[in-house]
């Protein structure tokens, strides 16, 4: 593996590492248990490296310093997803980074098309909805579901939202530092 894959890995550890006890956006557990909660999800049902990676970055845009780290409570979006895969690009498969920029719109896009889905949302979760854009409209939909990563946008949005279970048990962040090596690996040969 190339410097640069290390580089990042070990960035994203240190971050996750100074950064993950912080609040995860008005639920009550923090970001490190989230990301780790939702790449255990993954890896539970039998997820690739691709979807396991995805899911453990998929909010790692929320440690940007360039929005407020509190601007969704306040009803402002901080575009976490695109700023994610901003930071993931070019380290990481397009379908990586390319899920991680979708996550928000798999839950917009969910509320548009799936009965119930809706009900199944944190508080938390529904406030940020409503400041991302709430459900998608029909057009939304129709250029949502053109998207190659769709699918893998959805799974990791619903791995997302059953990832909030105050106390779960699960493996460290080392855990899944060679999933993420594969993958860099994958995408470095």
């Amino acid at each position: 593996m190339e410097s640069k894959g290390k580089n990042i890995i070990t960035l994203i550890s240190e971050i996750i590492e100074r950064r993950g006890h912080e609040s995860y956006l008005g639920e009550g557990l923090s970001m490190r248990e989230h990301m780790l909660q939702t790449a255990f999800l993954a890896e539970n049902e039998g997820g690739s490296d691709e979807e396991i990676a995805v899911a453990l970055l998929h909010d790692i845009g929320h440690y940007t310093d360039e929005f407020p780290e509190d601007s969704l409570e306040k009803g402002q979006n901080n575009f976490h997803e695109d700023c994610g895969a901003n930071i993931l690009s070019g380290f990481f498969p397009e379908t990586v980074v390319e899920a991680v920029r979708h996550h928000v719109e798999a839950k917009r896009y969910l509320c548009a098309v799936e009965s119930g889905y809706f009900a199944c949302l944190s508080a938390a979760s529904v406030n940020s909805l409503n400041v991302q854009g709430g459900p998608m409209s029909e057009d939304e939909v129709g250029k949502f579901e053109k998207y190659a990563c769709k699918k893998l946008s959805v799974k990791v949005r619903k791995w997302d939202d059953a990832a909030k279970v105050v106390g779960m048990s699960t493996p460290p962040f080392s855990h899944y530092v060679p999933v993420l090596e594969r993958v860099l690996i994958t995408r470095e040969k």
